[in-house]
């Protein structure tokens, strides 16, 4: 009898412990704001273990060698304003980036759009976007949002943030909308090189990542998926042959004071290691359009684009490209081998 009780106290404090467990890693999720609320997925998540195998050589494919530092610099959230535009484009233009994504659901496409047209050899992709994070600059998907209600709140926007879009979205409706902002980007005159995801909201959630991973497979699209998100892939999801896994994925994240910016990326280049890195920017001018715009929202704000923009253009950060032998591939590129 005593034996028996002594197992229903350590099955109940068992029970317990785990239940504690569960409650705080989904409290460390909700905490650093990672939508994530299957606890399989969770606890792939924290392992960080992958099984995925990086796109078998890609770099010698390309020319290089496997010992080879590969960087593509990349400029997000293309569209979003006319001053974002400006400044993306100079970059582009001048060989600070060498890459970069659109925002479909923007008011400025269309300049976007003339870019593209005007300069052919220049690298874009497409910012899939299915969150609207500005306070006073809203907007809803490229599909009306009477055909996509699950992607949209009442006021007939996209959600705010990563974790109501995650807990609303239906799959279908979202391959409906990915597959718009596709068509509307071609219908503009840009013919997109690869797809990667706003905010990276739809690397969560494993129904919504496959809609991802599939609507870029069937537009022969390389697909944007850093390494992190990779944990996804097991024997029962293995990695589709266009997904290229970013082993070193960069991004200057909220916390980074301005006098530690130069600092933050020179290391970076300084201590890049061998094989392909991606380094994501977020260009833009400090001007009223982008203040007016970044209200309440300094982190990926006006003064932020700004100094992105200082950077990649600075000697500094071009002679450490130069100085650690760092060789800048496209997605376009990428994209000529997959395809």
């Amino acid at each position: 009898m005593k034996i028996i009780k002594l197992i229903i106290r350590l099955l109940k404090w068992s029970f317990i412990s785990v239940s504690i467990l569960i409650v705080l890693i989904f409290a460390y999720f909700e905490y650093e704001e990672i939508p994530i609320y299957n606890l399989k997925v969770a606890a792939k998540f924290i392992n960080g273990k992958t099984n995925y195998k990086p796109y078998e050589g890609l770099a010698e494919k390309l020319g290089y060698s496997k010992g080879d530092k590969l960087l593509i610099i990349h400029a997000d959230d293309i569209g979003l304003s006319n001053s974002v535009n400006q400044a993306s484009f100079k970059a582009l233009k001048n060989g600070y980036v060498n890459s970069g994504s659109i925002m479909m659901t923007c008011d400025y496409i269309s300049e976007v759009g003339e870019f593209a047209i005007e300069n052919p050899s220049i690298d874009l992709g497409l910012h899939l976007t299915v969150t609207s994070e500005w306070k006073n600059y809203k907007w809803n998907g490229v599909l009306q949002p009477i055909d996509t209600p699950s992607l949209i709140n009442k006021k007939g926007e996209l959600f705010k943030n990563i974790k109501k879009f995650v807990l609303n979205a239906e799959p279908l409706e979202l391959k409906n909308e990915l597959q718009a902002q596709i068509d509307l980007s071609k219908s503009i005159g840009i013919n997109p090189t690869h797809i990667d995801s706003h905010e990276g909201a739809l690397f969560y959630d494993q129904d919504l990542f496959k809609v991802y991973l599939e609507i870029g497979e069937k537009n022969k699209l390389p697909v944007f998926v850093p390494k992190m998100v990779a944990v996804h892939f097991d024997k029962n999801f293995p990695k589709p042959e266009n997904v290229v896994v970013i082993e070193n994925f960069y991004m200057a994240r909220k916390g980074i004071e301005h006098h530690e910016w130069e600092t933050f990326y020179l290391d970076i280049l300084n201590n890049l290691n061998p094989g392909l890195s991606q380094l994501i920017v977020h260009l833009g001018y400090d001007d009223d359009e982008m203040k007016s715009i970044a209200v309440d929202h300094p982190d990926f704000g006006s003064k932020w684009r700004n100094l992105d923009y200082d950077i990649v253009s600075s000697d500094k950060f071009i002679n450490a490209l130069k100085n650690n032998k760092i060789k800048l591939i496209t997605w376009k590129e990428i994209q000529n081998i997959i395809y």
